[in-house]
């Protein structure tokens, strides 16, 4: 099948390799516009854009996609059969949904209609969710709402952090969206439609993944060690405090259990839990302890302002660290 790719990010990369060296062929890959995104403001193409480069396919980079009557004409032009949908980072217009034979079809990363929108894995992360997915499903003009051809459940390690979980789910779309290809392709030559499913069937709620903003990465220690842990897994690696006036990006942390507390080594621990983000000891070669509204955590890894990652005994010697300190949200 004749087939236009649209996709941003590294995380789309995947999914566009593997239609790469399909049978299909990739007539064209439609991606965000370069950006600025250095200090020397020079203009960066986005990794899919980079990548389709490489492989020699023509791209599009439309500033607006809505009511581009010039770009629409364009897409017209090329007889497409599919749009392949993933991390694009706009919802396309109903005059663009209309345009390829068999539909527009996007590997959306959570278990539909649980986080909808923007920033579906870091949500899943940070509300401690104990399963995630892709589901591949055929657009139309609602937010993440059309019905659902293929869906593969798979489970949030304790392990995982942003990174690992959208690698593993990146991998899975691209499988999926394969697979959903030939589902498609066979339907299409038996001349029948697709078997989909109704989110609404499914019996799960309807949550919706709004964009992460600046704010959401200061880390509040007055809230419970398990919400801290989370966000700090969910928005890797840019959670943050303030360590003596510096930003302070938390990287790992572990959540102390109440046999841990007991445990010998942490006995020089200060008493003085009623205040939050006090630091309450320092353990050698291991880490920092610092308090929250519930268990107290040690702090494993982080970067501050101006240096490099340190962790355990380098990061001890790096901040320095005063029992009793705070670090302030």
């Amino acid at each position: 099948m004749r087939i236009i790719f649209w996709g941003t990010p590294e995380y789309s990369i995947p999914s566009l390799d593997i239609f790469i060296k399909s049978k299909h062929e990739v007539i064209g890959v439609v991606s965000q516009p370069d950006k600025k995104r250095s200090r020397g403001n020079k203009l960066i193409s986005s990794p899919v854009k980079s990548f389709a480069e490489q492989e020699s396919i023509k791209i599009y980079t439309p500033a607006k996609i809505r009511d581009n009557i010039h770009f629409i004409n364009e897409l017209k032009s090329l007889s497409c059969d599919l749009f392949i949908v993933i991390a694009y980072g706009k919802i396309l217009p109903k005059e663009i949904l209309e345009i390829p034979k068999f539909g527009c079809w996007n590997a959306h990363a959570s278990l539909l209609p649980r986080w909808r929108g923007a920033a579906p894995i870091q949500w899943s992360i940070i509300k401690g969710d104990e399963f995630t997915g892709v589901g591949i499903m055929k657009m139309n003009e609602g937010l993440d709402t059309g019905d659902l051809l293929l869906e593969e459940k798979i489970k949030i390690c304790n392990e995982d952090n942003l990174n690992t979980l959208s690698e593993k789910l990146s991998l899975l779309s691209a499988k999926l969206f394969l697979n959903a290809t030939s589902l498609l392709e066979e339907n299409i030559y038996k001349n029948t439609n697709s078997k989909l499913t109704k989110q609404n069937s499914l019996g799960r709620e309807i949550t919706y993944a709004r964009m992460i903003e600046k704010s959401d990465f200061r880390i509040d220690w007055s809230n419970e060690a398990i919400q801290i842990s989370q966000k700090i897994k969910g928005l890797y690696p840019r959670a943050n405090t303030t360590f003596r006036g510096k930003n302070l990006k938390i990287l790992k942390i572990k959540v102390l259990s109440s046999e841990e507390i007991e445990n010998e080594k942490y006995l020089l621990m200060s008493n003085n839990y009623s205040r939050p983000g006090i630091i309450l000891a320092v353990i050698e070669n291991e880490g920092i302890i610092i308090s929250t509204k519930t268990d107290p955590i040690i702090l494993l890894e982080a970067k501050l302002e101006g240096k490099s990652i340190s962790s355990k005994k380098q990061l001890i010697q790096q901040l320095k660290p005063s029992v009793g300190e705070y670090l302030s949200d």
